[in-house]
């Protein structure tokens, strides 16, 4: 016996090979043959599995267990955990049978010291410490039940008779499920004839039901079912199907039923592999009975669309014996049969609006500096149909016409900056060989062959401060086919056969100035900023010529490789930023970590772990302006009067077209971003246009948050040529006022009550292209969602929709509002 201050312990032969039984008791043992008696405190300890009650009697021999007051069995695999007034169990088998039980699977002691016990062998009682752990949970599907009857048929097999379960925090769980049997392994729980509880309420009687135990184990299964209406769909309803593949795949296949619109059938394959390496697979078609809006006439907008995405990374070094090169294979591939389907029965905005699909898979392989890639695209988008003169004076609608664009196949060879051995000369290489082809109304292009070369060689040096890195390069771009010249705005295009020849001489010499800095301090500004503030101005000059190129207007248009164009440009620039530096240096924020470079980090540690990086300072003002100034003014022949052009120069400056004539100056380029504090981020975009003094381009953008409250504004303007014009006026596509508008308080984990809204508004129609509300209620492991969302994008488009979700933690989700659609 121990000392009678402290539980005996005893260790006693375990009939299991290798697992000793170890007994502990606060009262004297008695022992009989092999059977032992222990009162108070008793605790029988055999592998990691722990019995303890108030009195249990022990047969060594057969290893039968008979405990009586304050039962509690633990341990196993999946944190198994029983509580039961009285119940017998055999350590070897470990069956038995349990009384007045509640238990859970997938709940642990917190990490932390252990409870220190204080016992007597008199007077007093057993007690914990104060800050002893508590029980949380151990994994992403935890599993609580209760019952009259518990049957331990195994080591993870139970038989809960006559009881309940949930996996919501007892006493007091916000759902459960009550049957007469339910049976549990190790992977899940199964039930007939059960009913199911929400709120101490019987809702829903469930003929058969199975709860995941085991977090790792996937199951296949018939999903929660999918309600929701809509006032241009009418009321719908659908379900899915969950296929588990195997370890790092699955399958959900799924139907809808539109009552206003017919079926509509959706699957999604996902498989997740080593490394980056992936699949995804989705489709959705719909079979329309077509639908015919107010005052408007009949049209269907069923339609199919198929994406594709995939990614796989070949493993260097070691693994394949090659060296230590990077090479992956990547796809992301879509088919639309319809734009108006898409738009119709898209959930996503963005989406619902955007003409352009583009598809492409490549293999590259990077190297040392090197890239080597072999790339298949398929670019598809509706533009603007042009128009004639005639056309435009009598007011003909525009249409648009699709234009599709084949890269078949694009094989590319670039290289990163090089230093050539023994001299201060730095060399690089962009290459690529490739066929092309374009289809649009009225024209169709053959395949087209073209081989590009462009090396360059630089001499980057210092003198005084100043950072000046004089550059020259030849360009030389072969063709099988061209465009047949000259011709005139909104002229289609017509191919000529025949061999087509373009090159160039390029050079330019980039002036980085010494950068400016002052350092601001002052009582008042360390109240205001929290401490000092530094000031610095960024300075840059960049001269660029191009010339040789006096055949622009004979290249056949694919990308950007073909808009290169003659120019004679001075670009000059300031960027100022502001920096705060704190009184008290602070730990970086993890955003301010991931930003920070190895190169910093000694090797010689103690311990051979970094201290905790401290950050001194942080940005939260920049403004940036930038100009052109062009002397050739019609680079080189290639701007044709009275249409929009774009070429490169123009395109890798602002993005926004602005060439319609011979032209000197480009807009004005601001690019303003503040952020005061974590709270809150600011940003002011705009072009300025100083000889037609108007903004080409107007972005203004807001975000705060604080707590949970949180908001955002966007405006956005556009006033750029348009592709043609209508009745002398600009298209609506290229001359527009829009703003979004965002507010809401909560999250969606939040307990108790969460609202947001948001909306877009386009200021130039006066319309509201989309606008909802939603609105959350969470209790303590379940949730109600409610949104109305309404979208008006012309005659395609004019629907309110109404969507909800129910969520239970841990099982899943009913309804038609997804997370990804949350404005939280």
């Amino acid at each position: 016996m121990g000392h009678p201050s402290y539980p005996a312990a005893r260790v006693v032969p375990g009939t299991q090979q290798g697992t000793k039984v170890v007994i502990e008791s606060t009262n004297p043992q008695t022992r009989t043959g092999t059977l032992y008696t222990l009162d108070k405190d008793v605790v029988i300890t055999y592998g990691d599995r722990v019995i303890k009650a108030d009195h249990i009697e022990y047969d060594s021999d057969s290893g039968d267990v008979t405990a009586t007051g304050h039962v509690q069995v633990s341990g196993g695999p999946n944190s198994e955990f029983i509580t039961a007034s009285h119940g017998t169990l055999n350590v070897n088998t470990q069956t038995g049978t349990f009384y007045d039980v509640s238990g859970s699977v997938g709940l642990h002691r917190s990490a932390g010291p252990r409870p220190t016990a204080t016992v007597s062998t008199g007077v007093g009682q057993a007690g914990v410490a104060p800050g002893a752990p508590r029980l949380v949970y151990d994994n992403g599907n935890p599993f609580l039940f209760t019952g009259r009857i518990v049957v331990k048929k195994g080591p993870q097999q139970y038989d809960v008779i006559d009881g309940s379960v949930t996996s919501c925090q007892l006493p007091k769980p916000d759902w459960l499920l009550n049957a007469a049997l339910f049976s549990v392994d190790a992977d899940k729980a199964r039930a007939k004839n059960s009913i199911f509880h929400l709120l101490n309420l019987p809702l829903l009687y469930l003929p058969y039901v199975t709860h995941p135990v085991d977090p790792d184990d996937r199951q296949s299964g018939i999903m929660i079912p999918v309600l929701g209406d809509s006032s241009s769909k009418g009321v719908t309803f659908g379900d899915e199907f969950y296929l588990v593949l195997g370890r790092s795949m699955d399958l959900t296949l799924g139907s809808i039923y539109y009552s206003a619109r017919g079926f509509s059938e959706a699957g999604t394959f996902r498989y997740r592999g080593l490394r980056q390496n992936f699949v995804t697979g989705h489709f959705s078609a719909l079979q329309d009975r077509g639908y015919t809006p107010s005052g408007g006439v009949y049209t269907n907008q069923g339609g199919q669309d198929v994406t594709l995405k995939a990614r796989y990374d070949v493993a260097p070094g070691s693994d394949t014996g090659m060296d230590p090169a990077r090479t992956r294979f990547v796809m992301d591939a879509e088919y639309l049969s319809s734009y108006i389907y898409r738009e119709a029965f898209t959930d996503n905005f963005n989406q619902a609006v955007s003409t352009d699909i583009l598809s492409y898979a490549y293999g590259a392989r990077n190297w040392n500096g090197y890239s080597a890639a072999l790339r298949v695209d398929r670019y598809e988008g509706l533009k603007p149909a042009p128009q004639t003169d005639e056309e435009i004076a009598a007011g003909v609608p525009v249409t648009n016409s699709q234009v599709t664009i084949f890269h078949i196949p694009d094989l590319t060879f670039d290289t990163t900056d090089h230093w050539l051995a023994g001299t201060h000369l730095i060399w690089s290489l962009d290459s690529s060989i490739g066929g092309l082809k374009r289809t649009q109304p009225a024209f169709t292009t053959g395949g087209v062959g073209r081989f590009d070369l462009r090396p360059e060689v630089a001499v980057p040096f210092e003198i005084a401060g100043l950072h000046i890195r004089p550059s020259v390069a030849v360009r030389e771009t072969l063709y099988s086919r061209s465009r047949e010249t000259p011709y005139g705005a909104g002229a289609t295009p017509v191919e000529v056969s025949g061999g087509f020849n373009r090159a160039d001489f390029e050079a330019e010499i980039d002036i980085r100035p010494p950068v400016l800095e002052r350092d601001f301090d002052s009582p008042l500004i360390r109240r205001v900023f929290g401490g000092e503030i530094k000031h610095t101005i960024e300075p840059s000059l960049t001269y660029r010529y191009v010339g040789g190129i006096n055949n622009f207007a004979g290249v056949l248009r694919f990308d950007d490789v073909d808009i290169v164009s003659d120019t004679n440009e001075l670009e000059y620039g300031v960027s100022q930023r502001l920096f705060m530096h704190p009184r008290k240096p602070r730990p970086c924020k993890v955003a301010e970590v991931a930003d920070s470079t190895d190169d910093e980090t000694p090797d010689d540690l103690p311990n051979g772990k970094p201290p905790a990086p401290r950050c001194s300072s942080r940005e939260f003002f920049s403004w940036r302006l930038a100009q052109k100034v062009f002397f050739n003014t019609d680079f080189g022949g290639a701007v044709v009067n009275g249409r929009r052009n774009i070429l490169e120069t123009t395109l890798d400056f602002s993005g926004i077209a602005f060439l319609t004539a011979d032209r000197s100056i480009a807009p004005i380029l601001s690019r303003m971003r503040a952020r005061p504090s974590e709270k809150l981020d600011l940003e002011w975009d705009f072009d300025y246009d100083t000889l037609q003094r108007k903004f080409t381009t107007n972005n203004i953008f807001a975000d705060v948050h604080q707590g949970n409250v949180f908001g955002g504004f966007s405006f956005a303007g556009l006033h750029a040529p348009g592709r043609f014009e209508t009745n002398g006026e600009p298209s609506s596509t290229t001359d527009f006022t829009q703003m979004r508008l965002l507010a809401g308080y909560g999250m969606p984990t939040k307990a108790g009550l969460s609202a947001a809204a948001n909306a877009g508004l386009d200021l130039k129609l006066g319309t509201i292209q989309y606008a909802s509300l939603q609105t959350s209620y969470n209790w303590n492991c379940c949730g109600f969602s409610v949104e109305y969302r309404k979208y008006e994008l012309g005659s395609v488009r004019n629907e309110n929709a109404y969507r909800f979700n129910f969520t239970l933690a841990n099982i899943g989700t009913a309804g038609n509002l997804r997370r990804a659609e949350r404005l939280f």
